[in-house]
């Protein structure tokens, strides 16, 4: 008999009899007949490219403290460079284990249940009221293994950050460097808030999250500039290293977002507007003067 709910299953008992209708174990989802089986499907295109975004965020986090911190505020030095490749080296690391952590264990491969609505990142308020008396539980990870893998891939993060950073700070780099973990310390809880609670939300939202933000992050990187006219905003990019290295890094993440959005479904239509990845960098460079409030004529 079909369990009321949506993700209420029934499990098989070594007896050969079939157990009440509850939550399926980890690893588990109810099919339609209300039978709780194995999540062996392999991720697709699109959760990849959200475990993508998951992964860099942190990163981007990183190297944005960092980027900001003194004595590394506004230039490319060598204590900026190191705790940079310092925080590559680690979400990597982290990555790479939390991988190896989950289903199948030890290989870099993903057995997963495939994500069908909204509701599947919230089943706690999917709980049904059989005849309206005592509530079942039927709580359980219908996206078995997408919201579990991200904490563990923060606690590793974490984990990782605090057997390799401090000991760059303390030998290699200023006393300063260890701002950059302090950051790290209080933006790696809110971010696992967030997944807590927004974690369906951003599934479906990351490819317009990161194409919004990388065309505001783009305007502020050249609104900081005191030369805003366009033959400086031009010439300081191309020559200055890491002016360079921030816009490109703005064109990946713009380039990643509408990949996303895409996914690449039609790959001759959609592969072209790359090419638009540089447009919000340009048309900065080329309406800046425009907007020179001294320039505004009040009569």
């Amino acid at each position: 008999m079909k369990c009321p709910g949506l993700y209420c299953g029934r499990e098989l008992l070594p007896d050969g009899t079939w157990s009440a209708c509850g939550s399926c174990p980890r690893g588990f989802r109810a099919n339609e007949t209300s039978y709780c089986v194995p999540c062996e499907d392999r991720p697709v295109f699109y959760d990849w490219l959200y475990l993508g975004f998951m992964t860099f965020s942190p990163l981007v986090l990183h190297w944005f403290c960092i980027d900001n911190t003194t004595p590394f505020r506004g230039r490319l030095s060598r204590g900026a460079l190191v705790l940079h490749l310092s925080a590559l080296v680690e979400i990597a690391l982290a990555a790479v284990a939390t991988v190896l952590l989950v289903e199948p264990f030890g290989e870099l491969e993903l057995n997963a249940c495939p994500v069908t609505s909204l509701s599947d990142w919230y089943t706690l308020f999917h709980n049904p009221r059989p005849n309206y008396t005592e509530v079942l539980h039927c709580t359980q990870e219908a996206v078995y293994p997408l919201h579990t893998m991200v904490f563990i891939f923060y606690g590793l993060s974490v984990t990782a950050m605090l057997l390799i950073r401090p000991w760059l700070v303390r030998f290699c780099l200023p006393k300063t460097g260890g701002d950059t973990i302090y950051a790290a310390l209080y933006f790696f809880p809110i971010l696992a808030v967030l997944h807590a609670i927004f974690g369906g939300l951003i599934y479906y939202a990351f490819p317009y999250i990161v194409i919004v933000l990388s065309i505001i992050s783009n305007a502020a990187h050249f609104a900081f500039k005191m030369d805003q006219s366009m033959k400086f905003l031009l010439v300081n990019t191309i020559t200055d290293v890491r002016n360079s290295m921030i816009v490109l890094g703005h064109w990946l993440v713009h380039g990643y977002g509408i990949i996303s959005l895409t996914e690449l479904t039609e790959p001759a239509l959609y592969g072209s507007l790359l090419c638009l990845v540089p447009l919000p960098a340009v048309f900065y460079i080329l309406t800046a003067r425009f907007t020179d409030p001294h320039k505004l004529h009040t009569d």
